[in-house]
């Protein structure tokens, strides 16, 4: 993660800004007397959210654990070429 002071951050907006959209990258802002702040872009953000609502769901997380041991035993739901082609858009 870049980090730069508040000073910097306001001489450079629209650049750092597009910076931070366009590489997916938080930024580090700094300030003096107070405390720092992160900027990230609208979509990471959101996608952080979906993360911490999963993480946070013990229902959710123990389907994926479900799931990942069905897998590696070769045991878990195969789909039909159909239903793949459905899936994949193909």
């Amino acid at each position: 993660m870049d980090i730069v002071s508040v000073n910097k951050f306001r001489d450079n907006l629209k650049k750092l800004v597009e910076q931070v959209v366009s590489k997916h990258e938080p930024l580090k802002v700094t300030r003096r007397g107070g405390n720092d702040f992160v900027v990230v872009s609208a979509d990471d953000w959101e996608r952080e959210q979906e993360t911490l609502f999963i993480l946070q769901n013990s229902d959710l997380m123990r389907q994926i654990a479900d799931s990942l041991h069905t897998h590696e035993k070769g045991t878990g739901y195969r789909p039909s070429v159909e239903e793949m082609d459905e899936i994949t858009g193909l």
